[in-house]
C-alpha cells in the first residue's frame, strides 16, 4: 500500500531531498485553470452562475444560497448535545489560544517629541469557507470564526456547500456551529465558487465582497485563493492535507499506523509520510496501517492517497537527515515520535505536534491550536490561521516641532540626494518665517 524509498547513505541536497517524494502537481496544475474559470464566471454572472455549480458539482437545485435564520435556530436546537458540548469546549480552547496571538500597542519613542506608534487594525468583514464535500466540519467553523472575532473583525460572512442529502441546506452541524458563535450572514454555495463570491460579491444576494477570505479545502478551494489573490486577501493555501510523521525506533509503530491513516481519510490526494532511521519500526509499521485502513469508514478512498506518489515511506541513516528532510518538504502536520524530539530543529512545518500524546487529531478538535494550516510546502514561508491573519500592522507618527527640527537638515540631504528636492522642501517650508 505505501512504498518505501530508501536515501540511506546518500547526502542529498534540500531539492535532492524534496524531489524523492512528489507531490500531486499536476492536479493542482489542473486544478489552477478549472478554479480560475469558476471565478471568473462567478464575477461574471453572479448567483446564476452560483446555482449552475450547485447543480453540477453538489447535485442540488432551487435551494437557498443565501441562509435563512430559521435554518440556523433549527440547526441549534436539534443539535446532539454531546456535539454542542465538544463544541463549546473547542470554542473556549480556540478563544483563549487565539487571545494570546494579538499584539498589543506599542509607543517608540526616539528623540523627545518623536514618537512611533504601532497598531493592530482588524480588517472589516471576512469570508470563511468550511468545506462540506467528503466530510463535516463543524471544527472549521470554529477555527476560522474564532480567530476573526478575537481580532475584532466587526463581519463575519460564513460559505459551505449545499448538501442533497439535506434538500440543499447546508449540513445542520456546519449551521449549528455558526449559530453558537453568533455568525447569521452564511451562504449555501461551495467550492471555487464561493471564493469567486466572496471576492467580488454577489448583489442578487446581499453578499458585498469581503477584506480577507479564510478557510481550508480541497485543491479547487485553496487555487480559488490564488486566483483571487490582489483583489482580496487571503489565509495560506490550505489545500489537501498532509502529515509527515518523524519516528525512531522508540515509536509506538500501531499509533505511528493510526496516524497516517487518520489523515489519509480526508482526501484521496491526501499525503501521508513516514520519515524514519529505524528499518524494523518501518516494516512493523506497514501491516498495521493495511490492518487499519481495511476496516475503517472510507477504507476505498484511504487506499487511493496511500497508494498515491505523494505518501511513502523514507528511510534515512539517521535524526539529522530525517530533520533535513522534514524542513525540505515542509509538511502541514508534523508529528515527532522521537525519544528526543527537539522539535526547535524543525523549522518549517505548519504544525509540530511532539511525542505520542500528541496526535494531529488533537491539534484538528481540541488542542487549542488552529487546524487552518499551509499546505504544498508553503510552511516554508507561510503561517497557520491565527488572529494576525485579521489583523493590519498600522503605524501613526507623531513629531512635535522640535522633534522634526533635529532631522530637517538629514531629511534635506536624503531628499537631495535622491533628486526629490520637493521633499525636503515640505519640511524646510514649516520653518520659514
Amino acid at each position: 500500500m505505501l512504498r518505501t524509498i530508501d536515501l540511506r547513505g546518500r547526502s542529498l541536497t534540500p531539492d535532492e531531498l524534496l524531489a524523492a517524494v512528489p507531490r500531486a502537481t499536476a492536479a493542482r496544475d489542473e486544478a489552477l485553470q478549472t478554479a480560475a474559470r469558476i471565478v471568473h464566471d462567478v464575477a461574471d454572472r453572479g448567483e446564476v452562475a452560483l446555482r449552475e455549480q450547485a447543480a453540477r458539482f453538489d447535485g442540488v437545485e432551487g435551494h437557498a444560497v443565501r441562509v435563512p435564520q430559521q435554518h440556523l435556530d433549527e440547526a441549534l436546537a436539534q443539535l446532539d448535545q454531546g456535539v454542542r458540548a465538544a463544541l463549546e469546549e473547542a470554542i473556549r480552547r480556540v478563544r483563549e489560544a487565539s487571545a494570546a496571538q494579538v499584539p498589543a500597542p506599542t509607543v517608540t519613542t526616539l528623540a523627545p517629541g518623536a514618537r512611533v506608534e504601532q497598531h493592530w487594525q482588524p480588517v472589516q468583514r471576512v469570508g470563511v469557507y468550511v468545506p462540506g464535500g467528503k466530510a463535516v466540519y463543524p471544527s472549521s467553523v470554529v477555527m476560522n470564526v474564532v480567530p476573526a472575532q478575537v481580532a475584532g473583525v466587526a463581519e463575519v460572512a460564513l460559505a459551505s456547500p449545499p448538501q442533497a442529502a439535506f434538500d440543499g441546506r447546508v449540513h445542520p452541524t456546519i449551521l449549528a456551529a455558526a449559530q453558537l458563535l453568533g455568525v447569521t450572514e452564511v451562504y449555501a454555495m461551495g467550492g471555487a465558487g464561493a471564493i469567486g463570491a466572496y471576492a467580488y460579491g454577489v448583489p442578487a444576494l446581499g453578499l458585498r465582497r469581503v477584506d480577507v477570505i479564510s478557510g481550508p479545502g480541497n485543491n479547487f478551494v485553496a487555487l480559488a485563493k490564488r486566483v483571487v489573490a490582489g483583489v482580496v486577501g487571503t489565509d495560506s493555501e490550505a489545500g489537501a492535507t498532509e502529515i509527515l510523521i518523524v519516528a525512531d525506533d522508540s515509536a509506538d509503530a500501531d499509533w505511528v499506523a493510526a496516524d497516517l491513516v487518520s489523515q489519509a481519510e480526508h482526501d484521496e490526494q491526501a499525503a501521508a509520510v513516514l520519515v524514519t532511521d529505524s528499518a524494523a519500526l518501518a516494516d512493523a509499521v506497514v501491516p498495521r496501517i493495511a490492518e487499519r485502513a481495511a476496516r475503517t469508514l472510507h477504507a476505498d478512498r484511504i487506499a487511493q492517497a496511500l497508494a498515491g506518489p505523494q505518501s511513502t515511506i523514507v528511510l534515512v541513516d539517521d535524526l539529522a537527515a530525517a530533520t533535513a528532510f522534514s524542513n525540505a518538504y515542509a509538511p502541514e502536520h508534523l508529528e515527532l515520535h522521537l525519544a528526543d524530539p527537539r522539535p526547535a530543529d524543525f523549522v518549517n512545518a505548519g504544525a509540530v505536534f511532539v511525542g505520542g500524546h500528541s496526535p494531529v487529531s488533537l491539534g484538528d478538535y481540541l488542542a487549542g491550536s488552529n487546524h487552518v494550516l499551509p499546505t504544498g510546502g508553503q510552511a516554508r514561508y507561510a503561517s497557520g490561521l491565527s488572529a494576525s491573519t485579521f489583523l493590519r500592522p498600522q503605524q501613526v507618527i507623531v513629531y512635535d516641532r522640535t522633534a522634526l527640527e533635529g532631522v530637517r537638515h538629514a531629511i534635506v540631504a536624503l531628499a537631495d540626494a535622491e533628486a526629490l528636492p520637493a521633499h525636503g522642501e515640505a519640511v524646510t517650508a514649516r520653518f520659514e518665517s
